[in-house]
């Protein structure tokens, strides 16, 4: 008897241990598929109508072009990447599967963009994944209508993505569009970040058991698909690195360590595809002390593909240039605090204030606790991205408004100034001394949405998918708390050092994920100058850099030089270049978007149903009113890269160069200007401007919305948490164009 009760106790047991290895192996789970499109092409009356509103604002505020302006989104993700699969998760207070057929049937109806891409994370698709991708987008295409007048546009695309710990190992984040969607046009494989794709492979490695124990104990069906999607990815290798890209084998991950390797092996497709830039300022990701500056050197930037610059996304914005930095580096890469000043706190300062005062309530010498500050600065400095790990118990509201750019509108988070888009292009490489090298983007901006929800900008409603903020998962379960935050533990007297090296943190866990939930936006738009509605066209204004972002609603802005060189009488638009030594005379004219009404139109819930249109669209869709918001300010930048090594950028950089004020008319603004110093100055200058609508509520305007006292320091910081606030602030929604750059010299053909 005694025999067969201990039989039966360990065939349970081992029955028990085959159900958590099945459950941990994604048995129990479903794969994450690209869903169904459910809706049409819109209404052909519908899009003409979107088309001639856009003519008579143009024709009645007198911009001499006869292009059309489309709006889209080059930045969105589904739930095929891992950091968006796991804000679906019930214990992250998630909505579940956003697969890419969502992200098709939003763009068309709940956003009505104009075009979109799509740009998982590549270091997390499966083969299996890519090819559902390509599909599913070819799909999204074929019910556009006439391909020369189609309703939607949609691109394929991935995100490369590399974060690294120190600025010599960091390459940043940067999306690649394809232009065809034809088999002979897709690369086999989208290709990854290599430190990313390790850094991915850990994550997919999690004990078996482990990851089963979750999933049956939960209850919760979509930890099932977790552990699908982990187990799909187990294994992956990375493709050879000496192999043609034509020979690699299918079932491997194409990688590549630096943006050279990324260009070369894009060339090596021979596809058409561009490179964005994105995030360049976002100090969660981006370690304290990187610039820009490397990214210049021989290959890790191609001219020809590299050509547009992301300036404001759901991240916020990543404009401006200020003249501080979060540590000085020294010349053998000591980090140090640097002194805080009216306009900003470093991070690793305020961990001393942290420090000092809880040892001054500890009842401690005040020389003790001053001297306790001064290791937590030098510890913080030393951590980087993780000086808030080195305040033992420090709440996020603790540390107040520290990273932050205080003077700028809408900043990333922990901003880092040193990868604004003014200071890339103010720098110039010099290792050709007779022909510096400089970076010429076009400016754009896009969502980054992680619930494939491309243009979510639209409206300022839905915190929580609309934006990327989420609310406070701490006390998630098992594996997926040490994912989503850091352990937690008491507050000490005493700061600690912080070693990558010998830390177990993993993913988000590293990073200061709870302050930065009070930073994002819903995200910004593209707009384009085209000839028509067709891909062709939209992709040739791309490559013009004929285009311009608004931090997402629909803004129509025209910026032209209007004196070129030559006798065509043709402006030259923004984006162009050109080379005079008279003064440049130019024209900027800029109408508002349209005020939006709640809801959403009909025939969007006849398109979709009430169901779908309340899981991907929420309920709330792009509906314009007839009446256009004002433009109240047109600002002017003026910047004039360097021309000699070392030369500092902070008096290169004029913002605003020249400001405009607008009057209140729904008509729009239009303004001209010379700029008479470019002629006896004798330098190269870019030029683009910002057109400001009057100020609105937006969802986290306010940031970590601090009490001030009167000298303006953050007295108490009151973060955004909770599913159901957006923490409403006034902002000024506004676009930006592209620059137009003018090149000092003899007149010669411009670039249009």
């Amino acid at each position: 008897m005694t025999r067969k009760i201990a039989f039966a106790v360990a065939t349970l047991g081992l029955l028990f241990l085959l159900c958590l290895y099945l459950a941990g192996r994604g048995f129990f789970g479903s794969h994450e598929d690209p869903g169904e499109i459910v809706g049409q092409a819109r209404e052909a009356t519908k899009v003409a109508h979107q088309s001639e509103q856009v003519r008579k604002a143009t024709t009645g505020i007198g911009a001499p072009s006869s292009k059309q302006i489309l709006f889209g989104d080059f930045h969105v993700h589904t739930t095929f990447s891992f950091d968006a699969f796991m804000m679906s998760l019930p214990t992250a207070t998630g909505e579940g599967s956003h697969p890419p057929a969502d992200a098709c049937d939003f763009a068309r109806h709940c956003s009505a963009l104009d075009f979109w891409s799509i740009n998982d994370h590549a270091e997390q698709i499966s083969q299996r994944n890519w090819r559902e991708t390509i599909d599913s987008i070819q799909q999204c295409n074929e019910i556009a209508g006439n391909p020369q007048n189609p309703d939607l546009v949609s691109f394929l695309g991935w995100e490369w993505t590399d974060v690294g710990f120190t600025p010599e190992d960091h390459y940043g984040h940067k999306n690649v569009v394809l232009a065809h969607t034809d088999a002979e046009n897709i690369p086999t494989h989208p290709i990854a970040s290599y430190s990313t794709y390790k850094r991915a492979a850990d994550a997919a490695n999690f004990p078996t058991l482990g990851v089963g124990a979750v999933a049956l104990f939960s209850g919760e069906p979509r930890l099932h698909d977790l552990a699908r999607y982990f187990a799909e990815r187990v294994g992956t290798a990375p493709c050879p690195s000496d192999v043609d890209v034509h020979d690699l084998p299918e079932d491997c991950l194409d990688t590549a360590a630096t943006p050279a390797d990324l260009f070369r092996k894009l060339d090596e497709w021979g596809v058409d595809s561009i490179v964005i830039p994105h995030g360049t300022t976002w100090g969660m990701y981006t370690p304290t002390g990187a610039t820009w500056d490397k990214q210049l050197k021989g290959r890790l930037h191609d001219p020809n593909r590299q050509t547009l610059l992301e300036i404001y996304s759901g991240h916020g914005d990543s404009d401006a240039y200020r003249d501080w930095r979060a540590v000085d580096v020294a010349a053998d890469g000591t980090a140090s605090c640097p002194t805080p000043t009216a306009a900003y706190l470093p991070t690793c300062w305020r961990a001393g204030e942290i420090i000092e005062s809880r040892c001054l309530d500890d009842g401690e010498d005040p020389s003790e606790c001053a001297e306790r500050a001064v290791i937590a600065r030098r510890n913080a400095a030393a951590a980087g991205l993780q000086a808030h790990l080195t305040v033992p118990g420090a709440k996020a509201s603790d540390w107040l408004d520290a990273g932050q750019c205080k003077d700028c509108d809408q900043p990333s988070f922990n901003y880092r100034p040193g990868g604004s888009a003014q200071y890339i292009m103010a720098i110039s490489n010099f290792d050709n001394p007779s022909e510096p090298r400089r970076f010429r983007f076009g400016f754009m901006s896009s969502s980054d949405n992680h619930f494939a929800r491309p243009g979510t900008g639209f409206k300022e409603v839905h915190r929580s998918g609309f934006s990327e903020s989420r609310p406070s998962t701490q006390g998630s379960a098992g594996f997926l708390n040490e994912i989503m935050n850091p352990p937690a533990s008491e507050p000490e007297s005493y700061s600690q050092p912080f070693d990558p090296a010998e830390s177990s943190l993993q993913g988000f866990a590293a990073f200061e994920m709870e302050r930065q939930g009070s930073f994002f936006m819903t995200g910004g738009l593209i707009a384009v100058h085209s000839e028509g509605r067709d891909r062709d066209s939209i992709w040739h204004a791309v490559r013009q850099r004929e285009v311009y972002g608004t931090t997402g609603q629909r803004t129509l802005l025209w910026f032209d030089l209007i004196n070129p060189p030559g006798t065509r009488g043709l402006p030259v638009s923004m984006g162009g270049e050109v080379q005079m030594s008279e003064a440049p005379i130019f024209q900027v004219r800029a109408v508002g978007s349209f005020e939006q009404n709640p809801g959403c139109p009909d025939e969007t819930v006849q398109a979709l149903g009430e169901d779908r249109l309340a899981h991907v669209c929420k309920n709330e869709c792009y509906n314009p009113s007839d009446e256009r918001r004002s433009i109240t300010r047109i600002e002017v930048v003026r910047i004039r890269p360097q021309i000699q090594p070392d030369e500092p950028i902070a008096p290169l950089i004029e913002d605003p160069w020249l400001s405009f004020d607008c009057d209140p008319n729904p008509a729009g603004c239009a303004v001209t200007f010379s700029d008479p110093d470019h002629a006896p100055g004798g330098r190269d200058t870019l030029y683009y401007v910002r057109a400001m609508e009057s100020p609105a509520l937006a969802v986290n305007a306010g940031g970590v919305r601090c009490e001030y006292d009167e000298a303006g320091q953050c007295l108490e910081a009151n973060l955004c948490d909770g599913p159901n606030n957006d923490c409403l602030a006034e902002q000024e929604p506004r676009a930006w164009s592209s620059p137009i750059f003018v090149d000092y010299g003899p007149a010669s053909s411009s670039t249009l």
